[in-house]
């Protein structure tokens, strides 16, 4: 009988038991079979605590990056990732960017809930739905926080309501924006929450028929920016400046470029966002969409030169992260990566990445405008290779 993928149950077994139904559909090896079962640092009944259908961890490298000075404060930072030459670049860039370091400042953690109206929406039915908005608001944001009472003891809560038309491919659409500030969260779920909550209210408010109820991840209201100054004496003297000042240019007027300038940022951003338990895919989506919202996908650094010479690179994006709640609190190591930060707010933590951020951007262009980013890179890709 052919190996077949519907099971019945899968989800109610043991991880045992799942793992001997996927040894014998894949037809693992006892070797292969025992590295499923093998505990690290995150226990599998906890792991089976976090997704569905666990047959296992996966295990990623861990490293520290040194020397970052971040608002005066002196910080090691974990972060994990397969990527060899990413951890170097950061602690290298960190070191050069000393004894200033880098200034970062992150807006208050408010989060987009967009709640999605359908209906005939003539010109006189919007202005109509607008001015009922309106006069309800206190309405719509008194019942949105009643779904949290921690929130709200916290200084939390839905804050204001914002109204938006779009034009679609199925006609005229009625946006609400529902502005929670989610304090120490992350915010999905407290947002999700009171959007599903309002529908029914913002449907008799409206006229219309709600459809979507939803956290957005452009976050732009919930941005973090970061500045450091590079002394051209110790990065390579005034060509060096102006190479990094090109290559950005270069990646802020193309997007083929800027696509890839972008992702040598987040390789920073994300091995740090991974280790503390962030969601690194929101992280991601929210970055890019911003890198676009001027009409075209630009850089999310700027860089120039100050009137002594010396190189200045700032960056900003919209940053949802939380301290609380989430894998940050399920997962072990995030824990302790968290505490090695030594931080207090997720404030804090999105101006630690914003940092982390510009950083790997200032190694890379400075790799690429002077040796080339092989040199540095394949060393330490050639290492990982020799081990195998």
């Amino acid at each position: 009988m052919s190996a077949t993928s519907q099971i019945s149950g899968f989800y109610k077994l043991p991880i045992g038991e799942r793992i001997k139904i996927l040894r014998d559909f894949a037809e693992l090896t006892d070797d292969e079979t025992a590295l499923l079962s093998k505990e690290g640092s995150l226990p599998l009944a906890t792991a089976d605590t976090m997704i569905e259908n666990v047959i296992g961890t996966h295990a990623l490298p861990l490293g520290i990056a040194t020397n970052f000075l971040i608002n005066g404060k002196e910080l090691l930072i974990p972060m994990c990732t397969e990527e060899p030459s990413v951890i170097a670049a950061a602690s290298n860039a960190a070191k050069m960017a000393r004894p200033s370091g880098f200034s970062a400042k992150a807006d208050k953690p408010l989060m987009i809930g967009q709640i999605q109206i359908i209906g005939k929406w003539t010109p006189k039915a919007i202005s109509a739905a607008k001015s009922a908005v309106a006069k309800n608001k206190k309405k719509i944001l008194a019942l949105a926080n009643s779904t949290d009472a921690k929130l709200i003891e916290l200084d939390g809560g839905a804050k204001d309501v914002e109204f938006r038309t779009i034009s679609t491919a199925v006609g005229k659409m009625v946006i609400l924006h529902l502005i929670v500030d989610v304090r120490d969260a992350m915010g999905a779920n407290a947002v999700n929450t009171m959007c599903e909550k309002v529908a029914p209210l913002v449907e008799e408010i409206t006229g219309g028929k709600v459809r979507l109820r939803i956290l957005s991840n452009l976050a732009d209201k919930r941005r973090v920016r970061a500045k450091a100054i590079f002394n051209k004496d110790e990065i390579g003297g005034s060509d060096v400046v102006e190479g990094i000042i090109e290559a950005w240019a270069f990646a802020d007027a193309d997007p083929y470029r800027a696509a890839t300038h972008n992702k040598g940022i987040m390789n920073g951003i994300d091995a740090a966002a991974i280790a503390c338990g962030q969601d690194w895919r929101a992280i991601e989506a929210g970055t890019h969409a911003y890198a676009a919202h001027s009409g075209k996908y630009r850089s999310l650094t700027q860089w120039r030169k100050d009137k002594k010479g010396n190189l200045v690179g700032e960056i900003e994006l919209p940053m949802a992260v939380g301290i609380v709640g989430g894998a940050v609190k399920a997962h072990p190591t995030a824990r302790v990566c968290t505490k090695i930060l030594g931080i207090k707010s997720a404030g804090e933590l999105a101006e630690i990445l914003a940092s982390v951020g510009l950083a790997q951007n200032f190694a890379a262009l400075r790799a690429l405008a002077t040796e080339g980013i092989q040199k540095g890179h394949m060393k330490l890709h050639k290492r990982k290779e020799e081990t195998k």
